[in-house]
Order: C-alpha cells, then structure tokens, then sequence
C-alpha cells in the first residue's frame, strides 16, 4: 500500500484531476441507477399492466428518491391514459435510453480525465527515474549492471503504466459504483442484502491469499528481466569478443537457461493472475445463486415486500455490484504484479546522491590561482586504498602529467578532481576552497574532460561537439574541429556535420572518435582540462597534429595529462609519477630521466612510454 501511495503522489496536484472525475463519476452511476430502475415500471407495462403506480398530480418538489419516483409515475399515468398501455411502453423506453445516454457520456468524460491522469504520471514517473540516473554518483554505476537500470527505465515503468496506473480507475471509480448500488440494495430489501454481504468476506480472503503469492512471484521475474537486459547488453557490446573466442554457444546456451528461468515464473505470475478472475466470478456467482435461492423462498413464502418486477430489478443491481468487484479482484492481482515493478523503481528513487551539494555551496566563476591536493587518501568503498597521502600543487597555467604502472592509481587521482567520487580523507582546494564547498555545477563549468575511451553519442557531428552547450554556430564548432585535427575528415562526410555517427560512433574510426572527443573539449574551452589517455587512439600523424594544437591550447590553460607516450609528456611543466597509489617521484623530464634508480626511468627503460 506504501508503494501504491507513492505512485499515487505522482498525480499531484490532485485537484487537477479529482473534483471532475468524481463529479463525473457521480453522475454516471446516478443515471446507471436510473435506467435500472426503470426495469420495474417496464415490466409491470409489459407483463402486468394493472400494477403500474398511479399517481393523479405532481408532487412538490423536495430532494428525495421518493419525489423523482412520484414524478415519473405522474407522468407514465398521463402518457397511459392519453396513449394507452403502448404509449406507456414508448415513453419508459425513451426515458431509459435517455438515462442511458447521459449515464454513458458521463463516463466517457470521467475516463477522459483519468486518461489525462495517468499519463501525466507516467510522465512524471519516467521524468523523475531519468532525472535521478543523471544525478547519481559515477561509483553507483560501477556496482549496477546497465541491464537492470535499462530494465527499470523500460519494462519497469511499462509494468507499472499497464497494471498499477491503468488500475487506477477500478481502484477509484468502481468503489463508488459498488456503494452506490449497495444503497439502492439496502433501499429495496434490507434482510436480503445483509445476507448478500455475509459471503463476501470469505470471498476476499481467498483472493487476497492469491494476490500475495503473485506479487512475491513478480518480484522474481522482474529481477530475472534485469538480468536478461544485462545479458543482451553485455552481448551486443562484446560481440567480436565472443566471435573471436568462438563462444556463441556458449553464451546461447547461458541465454537460454537465463530465458527458461524468466519463462516459469512468468509462466507462474500469469497463471495466478488469470485464476483471480474467474474464482472471484465463481464466488459472485455462488453468492448470487444463494441469494436467488433465499430470495425466492421468502417471496414464495410471503416474507418479502419485494414484488416479482422489483425482484428482477434487484437482482439487476446485485449483477451492477457483481462487475465492478470482479473488476476489482482483477486490478488488484494485477496491482500486486504491478507494485513489484514499483518498488524496483522507488530503489533507484530512494538511493541517496553521495555528492550531495552543500547547503551552503558557493559558485565557481573562474579558476584564479592554483590546484591543490592535500594529504588526499581514497578507496572504493569497502576496498583496498588506491590513493594514499597524495600531496600536490598545480599552479594555474601549467601542465602536469601523470604516469605510473598500469593501477598505479593514476586516472583515479584525476577523477577526484570534477568529484567524480569523493575523498576518504584530505582535501583539494581549488583557489584555497575545497572542493566540496563549490555548486557541483560550476566545478564541472571549468572542467574538459577527454577520456581513453572516447564517449559519444547516437546523434550528428555538430550536436557530439557541441554537446552541453546552447547557442553555438557552425563556424565556432568547425573551428574546435580544425584544432583537433578532425574538420578535413567531417567535411568528407555524406553530410558533413549534420552526418550521424551511430551508437557510440560507430561509423568512425578509433582515431575520428578522439578527434571528435578532443573537439568537444576544444569548444568548451575550460581553463582546466583533464586528458586522460586523450591521444592514445590516434595514428601517428594525427597525434602530432593534435598534439601541437593540444599544447596550444593547454598553454594558457591548467592541464593535467594522463598519458603513457612520453611524446605526450616529454614537455610538460611538472611530471609526477605514482606507484601503488602513491606520488613517489616528480619533476621534470630531464631530471627524472637523470635519476638511473628512480621509477620513471625504468618505466622508459622498460619501454612503457613510446618515443
């Protein structure tokens, strides 16, 4: 109920769409239970002509169910008396066909509005589960397998849409019908009704028993689509992978078990769910036949006021009350289905942003003086410490480069930087202010970040270059373009800059996706870059080129380069070699190199670095 509470909060502001839906909802069953009762007088016309209620003046108007009866009886016995038994029968007909229409129309109008209601949630559902995937911290990634989140943000928002919102007219309008029907039940025979209602109880524990095993059930298969999601993502992006090492049976054969898991308790989950409709249409029924049974005996015995039309009638009514209450024993199995789906959302919903911004955080304007870690430790969670007691200063305007043995802890060292993931212990100051104390949003302002792997997106050359930003021209992007080296190869492009690059830019080469990359940070043109491994996917004479435009720009810029090319570093400012997480070296080229025990130069010596 919780979590059906919460989905319901979507909703808000709820005067939007409720005052209508009742208003309208009303006055559907109003005119619903009108034409019913119009079955009485249609069959005393019919079948016992003598029996129709005569009434020989209006009566004065006061809200009641007797005045509105009277008055139609008046003018039955007008239409009698003017046009005979045949007029009468025409103007009950007319009048049940009008009822019909108004009650029909209202409902139409009310599931206009709750139309509106449920997709607005669902908007808002799907708004709020993206909005807050964007806004976790990078380290939550790196523990969730993509599959599940891509099994939230589709099968689970569909789930939800199209058993726990699509519900929500049962769940709202049917228990009025229901109650609007008990009154008139109790109105014509309360020792019947009574009656009627004593089964019902035993009827909803039984579907209750059942909706309780089906949410359990959909809770599992729902896990297991995660786990097929992951699979087919994991597959689709490791697809040389597996026809290099020629294991398409294998991982067919692992699908397969996977998919034949999902199957049975899918299998099961819908099983459970069918039987919820026709055991609640038995129950309805048995109940029914007991009280036909029960009514007959006491009309046959003479202990009913009840009159044979008035009994049809009423068990016309019991019939209105039979179909919503089975319509709602199927939204609720389907609900229970559904809240398996919900709580998997609310999960994602609920986990707390580790880099929450301070309260007091201040902005980040511009980059004024220096960077500065201080006695900085790190570990992912519960791990080993990658980084230890770093200390190091990065005055404005320099170019630091990063190297070490591959785990040595450098690309992490960068990446506390834009607080990618926050320190264990220390601090880094930018200007003398940590870190922390900045709008998370201004630090990444003065950040370009070019990765290994360069990132890009199914979309045009023009939008992946100037990704982020508003209000740019295709000249400012051309230019970034000619600084990365990548204008000659987009200008051959089918359609130039407007040309798609497929997913992840697929339809490049390794080396265009770091031009691409590396042009998107040119544009951005931040006075701290961070480029890690920025030039490594480029050929030679790309990398050259690059690289005198790279200094160009980094020469009025901070830059802190990642790099095992000693081409890339060779003229850096300052190099600061690390080892196991720890800074052990630092310097320039030349006097590193000089040192014949020192770490770097074995790392040369060793050929990491590539002349």
């Amino acid at each position: 109920m919780h979590t059906f509470k919460r989905l319901l909060a979507f909703a808000k502001p709820y005067s939007n769409y409720w005052p209508k839906y009742l208003a309208y909802t009303i006055l559907g069953l109003v005119f619903g239970i009108v034409n019913f009762i119009l079955i009485i007088p249609l069959l005393n016309v019919i079948f016992d002509q003598n029996n129709v209620q005569v009434v020989q003046s209006i009566p004065h108007f006061h809200f009641s169910a007797s005045f509105f009866k009277d008055s139609f009886y008046y003018y039955l016995t007008q239409y009698k008396v003017a046009h005979g038994p045949m007029g009468a029968l025409v103007f009950v007909c007319i009048i049940i066909i009008i009822a019909s229409l108004f009650s029909n129309l209202f409902k139409y109008v009310a599931q206009r509005v709750l139309v509106s209601m449920r997709t607005n949630v669902m908007r808002n559902i799907r708004q709020a589960l993206f909005e807050k995937v964007t806004r976790l911290h990078v380290g939550y990634f790196q523990k969730q397998r993509k599959g599940d989140l891509m099994s939230s943000l589709s099968n689970d928002v569909s789930e939800v849409q199209g058993s726990v919102v699509s519900s929500f007219q049962v769940v709202f309008k049917d228990p009025i019908y229901i109650v609007g029907n008990l009154a008139v039940l109790f109105y014509m025979s309360y020792q019947l009704t009574i009656f009627t209602l004593i089964a019902l109880p035993i009827s909803g524990f039984l579907i209750g028993r059942l909706s309780r095993k089906l949410r359990q059930k959909a809770t599992e298969a729902q896990a297991l689509q995660g786990n097929i999601m992951s699979m087919i993502e994991e597959t689709i992006s490791g697809i040389r992978i597996i026809k290099a090492f020629n294991a398409q049976n294998y991982i067919t054969e692992k699908f397969a078990k996977l998919n034949m898991s999902h199957r049975k308790a899918s299998k099961t989950v819908a099983n459970r769910q069918e039987l919820a409709t026709p055991l609640s249409e038995f129950l309805g029924i048995a109940i029914a036949v007991m009280m036909l049974m029960g009514g007959g005996v006491m009309i046959l015995a003479g202990e009913s006021s009840l009159t044979v039309p008035e009994f049809v009638t009423y068990l016309a009514f019991y019939y209105q009350i039979l179909v919503p209450a089975k319509e709602i024993v199927k939204a609720y199995a389907n609900i229970q289905k559904g809240l398996a789906s919900g709580q998997r959302i609310f999960k994602i919903l609920d986990t707390p942003i580790a880099l929450e911004k301070r309260p007091n955080a201040q902005p980040l304007n511009e980059f004024k003086s220096e960077i500065c870690f201080k006695d900085v430790s790190f570990r992912y969670e519960d791990g080993p410490q990658v980084i230890r007691h770093a200390n190091l200063t990065i005055p404005k305007g320099t170019m630091y480069a990063i190297v070490g043995h591959s785990g040595a802890g450098k690309s992490t060292l960068a990446d506390l930087l834009p607080r990618f993931y926050d320190i264990e212990s220390g601090s880094i100051l930018i200007d003398g202010i940590d870190i922390r104390d900045y709008k998370p949003k201004d630090l990444f302002n003065v950040m370009g970040i070019v990765t290994q792997e360069a990132i890009l997106f199914n979309d045009s050359v023009f939008n992946n270059i100037a990704f982020g930003l508003k209000d740019v021209s295709l000249e400012q992007v051309r230019e970034a373009a000619r600084i990365a080296n990548a204008d000659e190869f987009i200008s051959k492009m089918d359609d130039g800059y407007e040309t798609n690059i497929g997913d992840r830019g697929g339809r490049l080469s390794g080396g265009q996706r770091q031009r691409i990359a590396i042009a998107r940070a040119v544009l951005k043109n931040p006075p701290i870059l961070i480029l890690d491994e920025a030039t490594s996917a480029l050929d030679t004479e790309s990398e050259k080129l690059v690289q005198d435009a790279l200094f160009k720009l980094m020469r009025n810029r901070t830059s802190i380069v990642i790099a095992h090319r000693l081409s890339t570093i060779k003229d850096a400012d300052k190099i600061v070699v690390m080892n196991d997480g720890e800074i052990v070296e630092m310097g320039s080229h030349d006097e590193l190199i000089a040192n014949t025990e020192g770490v770097y130069h074995k790392l040369c010596s060793l050929q990491k670095f590539k002349q």
